[in-house]
């Protein structure tokens, strides 16, 4: 899994106001669980939070086989198989940036079929993530995800080392609270996983 920051790596294959699903050009080049990816539109950058990753065959009628082999093994012997590998990725908007201002709301139109998707740099990711009113439109798309708690730990683990001191996690943490509807025991179990990344 390859991480080049600001170089397109896909391509936009659905589309919602709340979300869009992504194509990879590469099969093996796929942004992490929990990252957060760009797409450049004309009224603004778009900010997508990655939920789902999916690899498969592109044609239905043929499925990935077990060879007993290991991948090295199989680009020597048989590269043609990973020609008829295609990877996807689901992402729910989180909002978008436009003039350098954030916005955690859903934009006035999906992203365009075809638009090119790019691993967020580091700036966009920091402004974007500064304030916790991103947890705010995540909790608001609860019903896309499987798992928000799951997804908000990742988010937290992709970026422990850039954004989220003790003093930012804190900040998260109370707007967690208060999402949750001061879910005791969800708070508590909560925290005990998160505790890692609030120590940072």
């Amino acid at each position: 899994m390859k991480q080049k920051a600001n170089k397109p790596f896909g391509e936009v294959i659905e589309s919602s106001l709340q979300s869009f699903t992504a194509q990879t050009w590469q099969w093996d080049d796929f942004p992490a669980y929990g990252s957060l990816v760009s797409i450049e539109q004309p009224e603004g950058t778009y900010i997508g939070l990655v939920y789902e990753v999916s690899t498969g065959s592109i044609d239905p009628s043929r499925s990935p086989f077990a060879y007993q082999k290991t991948e090295q093994e199989l680009k020597k012997e048989q590269p043609q198989i990973f020609e008829f590998l295609k990877t996807t990725f689901s992402c729910i908007t989180l909002g978008s940036i436009t003039q350098e201002r954030c916005h955690y709301t859903a934009p006035a139109h999906p992203a365009k079929i075809h638009s090119f998707i790019m691993h967020t740099n580091s700036t966009i990711s920091y402004q974007f993530l500064s304030k916790p009113l991103w947890i705010q439109r995540l909790f608001a798309l609860s019903g896309i995800v499987a798992n928000v708690d799951e997804l908000l730990l990742a988010v937290f683990s992709q970026e422990k080392n850039n954004y989220f001191d003790a003093p930012k996690m804190q900040e998260m943490m109370q707007t967690y609270s208060l999402l949750t509807g001061n879910d005791y025991r969800r708070i508590k179990l909560f925290l005990g996983r998160a505790a890692p990344f609030i120590s940072q």
